[in-house]
């Protein structure tokens, strides 16, 4: 059984997402201590989070301009090619995190013991520390998704590469070979391969640095497995921003982050 997580510093879970995102993320709290009286933008979701990093910087930024969801506290334009991205974002602490399933599995070694999460293998994240998102009540299918019986989701793994801001459908999984399999967006149910392209970054708390990785539930009926690492959840070229979140909200669910500390050799 894995420990409670209670050995990462409070402000790692806003480092780690903003490794991730490429945002500088604060909780929507402390902005109100230090601007009392100032008005809040709507705070970003664990959907958002999905969304964003699935979708990429651009598009998520176009669809909250569209819907006057002002989700990004400020924007930039991008020098290098005149796009509009998020600068910073504001999560409410109580809705976005969820402590009780924050898991300690730095020293776990499960060895052949086997789990599964509905009727396939799980290869549980050992060595890494589990920052839970709350996600548990916030789909309007229920939480069997999200459970460890029968009709729950197979977990899957994904790193965010530096590319990151643009997105996991525009740039991509790529195999041994160097070839895509399609458009869409790619996982892994081996925390193996995600590690090769998991974002890196150094924690301004405790100088210490670390990989940082998504743990996901996949939708099996909205998979494809187009090699035994990879998993592929198809997005067609020309979707609608609109289907593109519907796709990506029905298909692949994030619920925690993954941290490890990167250990360098003497």
């Amino acid at each position: 059984m894995a420990r409670r997580n209670t050995t990462l510093p409070p402000s790692l879970k806003y480092e780690a997402l903003s490794a991730i995102t490429e945002c500088e993320v604060q909780s929507i709290q402390g902005y109100q201590m230090m601007n009392p009286g100032k008005p809040m933008p709507e705070p970003f979701s664990p959907q958002d989070f999905v969304n964003l990093v699935s979708l990429g910087q651009q598009t998520f930024h176009e669809s909250i301009m569209q819907l006057a969801d002002m989700n990004c506290l400020y924007t930039s334009e991008s020098p290098a090619d005149n796009d509009l991205i998020c600068t910073e974002l504001l999560v409410n602490e109580e809705d976005f995190f969820d402590p009780r399933y924050d898991y300690d599995f730095t020293d776990i070694d499960d060895g052949t013991e086997e789990f599964k999460r509905g009727s396939e293998p799980y290869a549980r994240p050992c060595g890494w520390n589990r920052i839970a998102l709350k996600v548990r009540d916030k789909y309007p299918d229920g939480n069997r998704w999200l459970g460890t019986g029968p009709d729950s989701w197979p977990v899957s793994y994904h790193g965010t590469s530096v590319e990151g801001a643009k997105g996991i459908i525009q740039s991509h999984y790529k195999p041994g070979n160097g070839m895509g399999y399609g458009r869409g967006v790619y996982s892994t149910p081996d925390i193996s391969t995600a590690l090769r392209y998991s974002n890196t970054f150094t924690s301004k708390t405790t100088g210490k640095t670390y990989n940082v990785i998504i743990q996901n539930r996949i939708n099996p009926q909205r998979r494809k497995i187009p090699s035994e690492t990879e998993w592929l959840v198809p997005v067609p070229a020309g979707t609608s921003f609109d289907e593109q979140r519907k796709i990506v909200e029905s298909a692949i669910r994030s619920y925690g982050l993954l941290l490890r500390e990167v250990q360098h050799q003497a």
